[in-house]
């Protein structure tokens, strides 16, 4: 089982540090079709205009460019269709993640659905180590407000590489214009892989929430990262492993 989920990360001068890890160990690789798939719905959602997702994070200062928007969005999908093939994987049979393009203020309610259980999916790099909730989207019920929809569990998904840090590599992360073919040529020749963290349920991101188990905006994440908004957060080491999911 998962150990701590309120175990505190180390304050130090210079800001609070990691210390409860799970190492990135790939369980998987996305097969070109499914990086296809994901790289249209993404580019419609952005450069396209065929839809719009918000571009700020709630609470947050930061307004994203269509370039970092589309990565935000490119990755999530990802992440979506790395515990999609796992849950089959491993004997579920899930819901196929949604590729429906939404208008500014909709999306969809639920990243994946098994026997009638809700999944949210969350996304970060290889080496990332904490699920963050932005504070403002939770109420102390463990509901997501912009969609007023609670979930049974809420998964972490590793990716490597990581889009943004591809974009950023190029020097488009901060542009509003990109032709589709240049991203094609970017994106299509890498290797995708992926692990999974681990997930908490509703009732313990409930007790997170209602614990105030939160690193604040302006904290240093690691003593390099500055916070752009409060976020609830949970340790990877602390969350439980996928063997651990009874649906």
């Amino acid at each position: 089982m998962a150990t701590d989920l309120f175990l505190e990360m180390d304050r130090k001068a210079n800001g609070l540090f990691i210390n409860s890890k799970r190492p990135f160990s790939p369980i998987g690789n996305l097969k070109q079709a499914t990086i296809i798939k994901v790289l249209d719905f993404s580019y419609n959602m952005t450069f396209a205009g065929s839809g719009e997702h918000r571009n700020h994070r709630s609470g947050g200062t930061h307004i994203r460019r269509n370039g970092e928007i589309f990565a935000n969005t490119f990755q999530g999908k990802l992440a979506e269709c790395a515990l999609y093939n796992e849950l089959v994987r491993i004997g579920y049979e899930p819901s196929y993640p949604d590729f429906s393009v939404y208008e500014l203020g909709k999306w969809d309610d639920v990243d994946i659905e098994v026997k009638g259980k809700s999944i949210s999916i969350k996304s970060t790099k290889a080496f990332g180590n904490l699920l963050l909730l932005e504070t403002k989207d939770w109420d102390n019920n463990g509901t997501y407000l912009p969609n007023d929809k609670s979930y049974d569990f809420t998964f972490l998904i590793r990716m490597d590489p990581y889009c943004e840090d591809i974009l950023r590599k190029s020097r488009l992360l901060y542009t509003d214009t990109i032709e589709k073919a240049r991203l094609e040529e970017i994106l299509l020749g890498q290797d995708w892989k992926y692990d999974i963290a681990g997930f908490v349920t509703n009732d313990e991101l409930i007790e997170i929430i209602r614990n105030n188990h939160i690193i604040h905006k302006g904290d240093m994440l690691n003593g390099t990262t500055p916070m752009d908004a409060d976020n609830y957060y949970i340790q990877s080491g602390s969350m439980h492993k996928i063997s651990e999911l009874r649906i």
